[in-house]
């Protein structure tokens, strides 16, 4: 008679106990989630960045691939 009510309180303090554990997770897992959105905003940017500095590199190797010729070009005279 006395072991029911104990047992409904200890698996009612069970249940709590999952609940708030669930919660946590939860704020945890949403917590993760907004960081993996920011981490892949910043690689894109990072991306965009990149491409741009390859697409500068490019230009200044032509640039400087053209200094050269006319310097050959000059001092094959």
């Amino acid at each position: 008679m006395f072991e029911e009510p104990r047992v409904a309180n200890v698996l009612s303090e069970k249940i709590q106990d999952l609940l708030a554990r669930f919660e946590e997770l939860k704020a945890q897992n949403d917590t993760l989630r907004n960081e993996i959105i920011t981490v892949k905003a910043q690689n894109e940017a990072k991306d965009v960045q990149i491409n741009r500095l390859q697409e500068e590199l490019r230009a200044k190797e032509i640039e400087s691939d053209d200094i050269f010729g006319k310097i050959e070009a000059v001092l094959g005279r």
